[in-house]
């Protein structure tokens, strides 16, 4: 039930248009409301994406970022698993798009509402071969994040959302624990 609550209180919050409130830092919502609530806010991002910067969509290993200033609100992150796209936002101002690359099919990246629950400049999976994961963002306990990695613009990890390189730096500087990760299919 508490979980049906903070999905609601976001989508609701959503809906308005005012600033997304603020998920605990320990809340992982996979629920059906959570999935709905990240799969709308995806579907709004592609459609702020062209207000904010035209036709412009970044190619595998690009991104598009614009100054918005921190008075916006806090920030958040969208993910659109169907797009390969993240999106950042400093209240309901849309600062930042960039391409993506999520898990596969085999090891599928999870949708709905998480928030940032530990930050490291430097991380090496403990499951994959002591691979390197700059600027990692973990969104689970299990070792889902959001980092730095090779990016071809299709689904390629292992559950992680892979960033280009220079957006993962920029991104994990305007973030903090408990920053809401919205990702949609």
């Amino acid at each position: 039930m508490k979980q049906l609550a903070y999905a609601l209180a976001l989508a609701g919050s959503c809906v308005l248009g005012a600033a997304v409130a603020t998920t605990p830092a320990h809340a992982a919502l996979e629920t059906y409301e959570a999935k709905m609530v990240a799969a709308d806010a995806a579907a709004q991002a592609r459609a702020d994406m062209v207000r904010a910067f035209g036709a412009k969509k970044p190619k595998p290993g690009q991104y598009l970022w614009r100054e918005v200033p921190a008075s916006a609100g806090p920030e958040r992150v969208v993910i659109s698993l169907s797009d390969q796209l993240a999106f950042v936002y400093r209240g309901s101002s849309l600062m930042a798009v960039a391409a993506v690359s999520s898990g596969k099919s085999t090891k599928p990246t999870p949708t709905g509402i998480f928030s940032v629950l530990n930050k490291k400049t430097m991380h090496h999976s403990r499951k994959y071969d002591n691979a390197p994961m700059p600027y990692s963002q973990f969104i689970d306990q299990y070792g889902i994040a959001l980092h730095a990695g090779h990016n071809p613009g299709h689904p390629a990890s292992r559950g992680c959302v892979r960033l280009p390189a220079s957006f993962a730096k920029k991104l994990f500087t305007v973030t903090s624990v408990g920053t809401p990760v919205y990702i949609g299919a």
